[in-house]
């Protein structure tokens, strides 16, 4: 039993989604001026050489499909399944997907998220990272992340697990959606060739988050759906060496490979991008309804749940849509989900539209808690009062913060140390 531990792309609502390549494989650079090959690489000197390179143990791939490195077996785990399983495939570049099924023709129909992509021979689902090769489904970055590094936990961000321990996040490229306001799209809309990857079996990525005294394996800041595979192995190996697995996704997953991983997490926060279909349909390239039904899973399973929302400047920031989803919050999840509004900077092919004015962050908080929210934040204000917990019963404040960093605990036993109210987390 676990503890409280603009473009319109593409609708995901068909059962049946073809995939040739030239359509998966696309993805509109930002409108900067800087070509997307310039940028990636500017990426890669910079940000990469600051993270993956700098950790022990973890070797450089070329960032090509035939030029990544082999990688070593390890034995097999008992639990391990022959399709997608770790033993049977060691070097990356042949790894069977997990969750497929065969068709005529060579086909298969990927079964890992709802847009259900039927890929024909030699072609990419609409993730990018998932190919038919003569009749088998094969991830392509299965240990090969695009970024991995030492964070706070708040950066995930968790404000509710083990404040200012240190998580090891991973990332690779691929993502079944298409979001106007992607944060992450040199990593995410991408064929996983056009950037740098390393070598990081699972075995390697835990040796590397024990070896920097983090406390938790965190797959997020890429799309840990379009990895899923390598989530599920590395996740089953840090619950043995006694880490927390942490998940921060979309939550656009079908229903049965989502209940395999969510056996191995102990924390996830999902981003609620809107609520509203037609908006999901328009900004996000996906449904509102299985990223609904995502969240109740995680409750329903008694694990620890965030939310975040992002709140873009004509997008999503009417009031009475806030209200409403605060309220579905509080009737289908409960009160005690943590629910962070996290302001919007200009990008990609949203570049176009101002930073989210405080006052209107300052707004959506005052409606949550109306609403009867007990934790509702302000993330990426760093200073502002709706960064720190506060306890529902006696509104004292039970941890202080300051941008990432923990000024103050007042927390005993995972309750208020000044009246002994419950606070929902994993304290440790």
């Amino acid at each position: 039993m676990r503890n409280d531990r603009t473009e319109k792309a593409e609708s995901a609502n068909e059962p049946k989604t073809e995939s040739p390549a030239s359509a998966s494989r696309a993805a509109e650079p930002a409108r900067s001026g800087v070509s997307r090959r310039a940028f990636l690489g500017s990426c890669a000197r910079t940000v990469g050489a600051a993270t993956a390179a700098g950790l022990m143990g973890l070797s450089r791939g070329s960032g090509g499909r035939l030029g990544a490195a082999p990688a070593t077996e390890r034995p097999r785990d008992a639990n391990d399944e022959p399709r997608g399983s770790e033993g049977g495939n060691a070097d990356r570049r042949e790894h069977e997907a997990r969750w497929y099924s065969r068709g005529e023709n060579g086909d298969v129909r990927c079964e890992l998220c709802p847009r259900d992509c039927v890929i024909r021979v030699s072609e990419r689902g609409a993730c990018r990272v998932r190919e038919n090769r003569g009749g088998t489904l094969y991830s392509l970055v299965y240990g090969r992340p695009a970024m991995i590094q030492a964070d706070p936990v708040e950066r995930a961000p968790f404000f509710h697990v083990e404040p200012g321990s240190r998580m090891l996040a991973v990332a690779t490229a691929g993502c079944p959606l298409q979001c106007s306001f992607c944060e992450v799209w040199d990593i995410a809309l991408v064929d996983p060739e056009e950037i740098h990857s390393y070598d990081a079996l699972p075995e390697a990525v835990v040796e590397q988050a024990e070896d920097i005294g983090a406390s938790a394996v965190s797959y997020a800041f890429g799309e840990p759906i379009a990895f899923s595979e390598y989530v599920l192995d590395t996740a089953r190996i840090a619950r043995k060496r006694g880490l927390l697995n942490l998940l921060h996704t979309s939550g656009y997953f079908a229903e049965q490979p989502l209940g395999e991983i969510l056996e191995y997490i102990d924390a996830v926060n999902i981003d609620l991008k809107a609520f509203d279909d037609k908006l999901y349909r328009q900004y996000v390239g996906g449904n509102l309804e299985p990223v609904l039904r995502t969240m109740r899973a995680v409750r329903a399973l008694g694990i620890h749940l965030e939310i975040t929302n992002l709140v873009i400047p004509t997008v999503n920031d009417d009031p009475a849509v806030v209200r409403a989803m605060c309220r579905w919050i509080r009737d289908e999840l409960g009160a005690d989900v943590p629910v962070h509004f996290a302001r919007f900077y200009p990008l990609y092919k949203l570049a176009n539209l101002p930073p989210t004015p405080v006052t209107t962050l300052d707004t959506a908080r005052t409606i949550a808690l109306e609403e009867g929210l007990e934790h509702v934040y302000v993330a990426r204000v760093t200073g502002h009062e709706g960064e720190n917990t506060f306890c529902p019963a006696c509104g004292s404040t039970v941890i202080k913060r300051l941008g990432f960093v923990i000024e103050e605990m007042n927390i005993t036993d995972g309750a208020c140390a000044a009246c002994g109210r419950r606070i929902r987390g994993l304290w440790g």
